[in-house]
């Protein structure tokens, strides 16, 4: 016995090394050895088992997998041919092939036990479902599927797939398994249906988040407002930053005028320079006037009255309304937008409204006195060299 058995693990060690691919991470060698272990475990464990049984089932146990090395689909009905053509060359009895063929075939969850010897290998098959690596094994198992590209589960389908096969797919048959193995097994349940709590706890969570973002859109408009008046201003410091350029940069060009042509314009020798100094001076005076003008405040009235805060005529957000208002009046204006939602709203649009138009204004005026600046350049510099030549 314990030759035929020898020579069944050495065929199943090289015909895995030799023909079965490395994507088998679940249904390999390692698999095949705690079946056989399961196996010895649940002989030790059986009375009334003899010689010839013992055989059976350990042969069985080592030659189940086999069929993997020919194709994933109908692997068992694979293990048969092979394990039928190991026997025969081992020159083994027929009682002992066709009791191998009954207990390969059924481990196939499809197919129910049909004797004692049948329900050893079928528990000694599905003993991991007991172990406390079982969520290892089951890892193992969902990667393979999935290098075969039987399908790709997620980890949530997984873990129902699971749940369905422990409380729906699979019972355990031996008195033995029922008896040691049934308890831990209801331990992995347990922990699986843990994890599926938590699993639909947190998707809750994830539902009730989505829920109430968008039952609840305050925030968005909030966001909204707080954004686009955040890029208003920085257009309007921009806008201030190039007018404060074109103001240093003339005044600079008219005291340079002043101070060094200036005070050689009364020489005649230097009339010729006249003309041009004078037009550049003019450009450069009206670049400042269109910098100063488009950085000018509006005078605003500082006042308001409460008819016009009833009818919604006054933006009470900006300061050049409110100035001059005493600070109860200021209150009661305030209190009359905070405590309408509308009101207030429609406050932050008059208040990003009228910004625009200011910004439009600024950058008119910037485009024109910009252009201004390069035509006297240009007009400038060309007077000065017409005027040299023609000394």
């Amino acid at each position: 016995m314990s030759e035929l058995i020898h020579k069944a693990n050495a065929f199943v060690l090289n015909l895995f090394k030799e023909k079965l691919s490395h994507t088998f991470v679940y249904h390999n060698y390692t698999h095949t050895k705690r079946v056989v272990k399961s196996t010895e475990e649940i002989i030790e464990n059986t009375e009334h088992l003899n010689e010839k049984e013992k055989l059976i089932l350990l042969l069985a146990a080592w030659l189940h997998d086999t069929g993997y090395t020919v194709s994933l689909e109908e692997h068992e009905k694979h293990s048969v041919d092979i394990a039928k053509r190991f026997l025969k060359e081992e020159s083994a009895d027929k009682d002992i092939t066709e009791g191998v063929i009954s207990c390969i075939q059924a481990t196939c969850l499809k197919n129910a036990p049909t004797n004692k010897l049948d329900e050893i290998l079928r528990d000694a098959d599905s003993s991991h479902l007991s172990k406390e690596y079982y969520l290892e094994t089951s890892e193992l198992l969902r990667q393979e599927l999935k290098f075969h590209n039987i399908k790709n589960h997620a980890a949530t389908e997984w873990l129902d797939a699971n749940i369905e096969l422990f409380t729906k797919k699979h019972q355990y048959y031996t008195p033995y398994a029922v008896k040691n193995w049934e308890p831990k097994k209801d331990e992995n349940l347990l922990s699986l249906l843990k994890q599926k709590e938590k699993q639909n706890k947190r998707h809750q969570k994830e539902v009730l988040k989505v829920k109430l973002k968008n039952d609840n859109p305050e925030r968005s408009i909030q966001t909204l407002f707080r954004v686009t008046m955040r890029n208003h201003l920085k257009l309007s410091d921009i806008a201030d930053t190039k007018a404060n350029i074109l103001l240093s940069v003339n005044a600079i060009i008219i005291t340079l005028v002043v101070s060094g042509i200036g005070t050689r314009l009364d020489n005649n020798e230097n009339a010729h320079l006249v003309i041009p100094t004078i037009i550049l001076m003019l450009f450069s005076v009206a670049s400042i006037i269109g910098a100063i003008l488009s950085t000018r405040p509006n005078v605003t009235s500082g006042e308001f009255t409460k008819e016009q805060v009833i009818s919604r005529e006054v933006n009470v957000l900006f300061f050049g309304n409110f100035h001059k208002m005493p600070y109860d009046q200021y209150k009661w204006a305030m209190e009359e937008i905070i405590n309408d939602k509308d009101y207030v709203y429609e406050s932050l649009m008059k208040d990003l409204y009228y910004l625009g138009k200011v910004l439009d204004k600024k950058y008119k005026l910037l485009r024109i006195t910009y252009l201004i600046f390069m035509t006297g350049i240009i007009v400038s510099v060309v007077g000065f060299i017409i005027s040299f030549y023609t000394i």
